[in-house]
């Protein structure tokens, strides 16, 4: 099979993994943050398992994308400049920034290591080597749209997690219901801001990697983000009974 040939099965092993993570995810709570439990093997400090699971994201795609033909052309760079927003904040910034105390099997940390190395993969060589970009597609209504949904959803996506952060005092423990930002309308603002930003990349790229990532973004946290609404719910009595899981008005 030639490179795009293997190219296009990776791709497709992406969407299937989509399918695969929403199906396990509607019967299975994934055991980190509050769902946190025991039975699922030997666990790591969270910073330690966010930050080894999430560079990847950033060494993996910087790598393939610097040995793509395309890596020194205008739109290339200026898709890595936004793909590195996302993954600095999420691989290295964010868990600085997490509580202490919180652990995370090694097992999470194995599968998204994988996912990531597979992600950023398929996206970096469609970027620097198989999308091809003019110059002018800076300009096409697809990019500006992508680009701005992009940004949008990393705004909501960063500003949701202060909020999340700025909940407990230095040494309290437990939960707060959170209010302000997204969550006036939904229970997970930060998980909408993030979905939004894939999609917005795949608008941006205009590409089947960044449709297959979208897609799973979207599996991997809906799941989760109903998870946290069934949660709230039922442990503070006087929630917002307007709020939804993770689309205004909707779901």
């Amino acid at each position: 099979m030639n490179g795009i040939g293997w190219y296009g099965a990776l791709v497709a092993l992406e969407f299937g993994l989509a399918v695969v993570t929403v199906v396990a995810l509607l019967w299975i709570k994934a055991p980190y943050g509050r769902y946190q439990r025991r039975g699922w093997g030997p666990t790591v400090s969270g910073r330690v398992g966010w930050v080894v699971m999430e560079s990847p994201a950033v060494v993996v795609f910087t790598a393939v994308f610097l040995s793509g033909a395309h890596r020194a052309q205008l739109v290339p760079l200026v898709l890595l400049g936004l793909w590195l927003c996302h993954y600095v904040y999420r691989a290295f910034v964010y868990p600085v920034l997490m509580r202490p105390g919180s652990r995370m099997p090694l097992l999470i940390v194995a599968l998204a290591m994988a996912f990531n190395v597979l992600n950023a993969t398929v996206n970096a060589w469609w970027v620097a080597e198989v999308g091809g970009y003019a110059d002018s597609w800076l300009r096409d209504p697809r990019f500006l749209a992508g680009a701005a949904l992009f940004l949008a959803g990393l705004v909501v996506h960063a500003r949701s997690d202060r909020t999340l952060r700025l909940l407990r005092s230095p040494g309290e423990t437990g939960y707060r219901i959170p209010y302000g930002g997204g969550f006036r309308w939904v229970s997970s603002p930060n998980y909408a801001g993030e979905i939004v930003q894939w999609f917005g990349w795949a608008l941006a790229t205009w590409s089947p990697a960044g449709l297959a990532f979208a897609v799973y973004t979207t599996a991997n946290l809906a799941p989760r983000a109903i998870d946290h609404h069934a949660w709230y719910r039922e442990r503070f009595p006087d929630y917002p009974p307007d709020r939804r899981a993770l689309v205004p008005h909707l779901l």
